[in-house]
């Protein structure tokens, strides 16, 4: 029997072409839900989505969109074959938006123009790098971000795993505290393929730009508490919404703290909506008890269902 669940959204680089076809094909929710996204947006998400080029849609300006749209058909599809409220949702970085509307901050239509901004001042930032650092020894980080500093801005974009970190800043700075964490006995460092040094100072008058953007946009407070990466804290009122989406573009990602969260809190079951299955491996290395299920397209979806309803015998 199931405890308490949350509903996940992945980020970027869970992309992939073809991704949410076999959803707009089978159900009419899902294609509308793209239909929208194409309206609202005066381009083709579907065709980003289904048929790439994979070129085309690992560009900022077209990946967040897209992912967007195909994680909301996705959750639209769910909601129609199995009625489950969730404790908490949350997004990775991009993905905080799915969450959002999943809670009723904002509607569809407010949904994609918002993303689709977004998109557009991270796509515009040029310069630095990103570093994915696996198994940097425990306590380690800190000290070596401090030294890496010397040569430049560094600083920690992502916190995706006890296992894993995401350095973002200066690309000396980046490079020089990769190579310290090296000799400290970090298992491997993966410069990351990226425009820019997202969610760093870098970003901050993209951040300013984007506040101006959503003023006077409609937000609501949450009907589901959203757990928002720039502090891992639930989160339900409409105007720390709007104090924190501009702060998150320039913010650390705070997601093993986020994921810790929700399970002191109880939750026991997550279940992951979007491309691919980024975050339940994540998942796997924060906390190996708790169950991912995903959701990516119709077998998937149909096997997730199957198995939620089976445990929910005697609910």
């Amino acid at each position: 029997m199931i405890k308490k669940t949350a509903f996940l959204f992945p980020g970027q680089g869970a992309q992939f072409v073809g991704m949410g076809k076999d959803l707009y094909e089978n159900y009419d929710v899902a294609k509308k839900v793209f239909d929208t996204a194409d309206k609202i947006l005066d381009k083709s998400i579907t065709n980003l989505c289904f048929e790439g080029p994979e070129e085309d849609l690992k560009q900022t300006v077209n990946t967040q969109p897209s992912i967007v749209a195909m994680s909301i058909a996705a959750l639209e599809v769910f909601k129609s074959q199995l009625n489950i409220t969730p404790k908490f949702t949350a997004g990775h970085s991009l993905g905080e938006y799915c969450a959002m509307y999943c809670s009723g901050v904002m509607d569809l239509e407010t949904t994609f123009k918002a993303i689709q901004k977004r998109a557009d001042l991270m796509g515009a930032v040029k310069g630095g790098a990103m570093s994915a650092v696996l198994n940097a020894p425990v306590g380690s980080l800190e000290k070596i971000l401090k030294e890496a500093s010397t040569v430049g801005y560094v600083d920690v974009a992502n916190y995706n795993s006890p296992a894993q970190v995401v350095l973002t800043g200066d690309n000396k700075a980046v490079e020089k505290a990769g190579e310290l964490l090296l000799a400290e006995g970090a298992k491997r460092v993966v410069p990351l393929a990226v425009s820019g040094a997202f969610h760093s100072k870098f970003l901050e008058d993209a951040g300013r730009e984007f506040a101006k953007f959503i003023a006077d946009f409609d937000i609501s407070s949450a009907s589901i508490p959203v757990v928002t990466n720039v502090d891992a804290a639930a989160t339900i009122s409409a105007d720390d919404f709007k104090n924190k989406m501009p702060r998150q573009i320039y913010s650390s990602v705070h997601w093993t703290q986020t994921i810790e969260n929700m399970i002191e809190n109880g939750v026991d079951t997550f279940i992951e909506i979007g491309p691919g299955k980024v975050l339940a491996g994540l998942n796997k290395k924060i906390n190996a008890d708790v169950k991912t299920y995903n959701i990516y397209d119709k077998e998937s979806l149909e096997n997730t269902v199957s198995e939620l309803k089976s445990e929910m015998v005697g609910v």
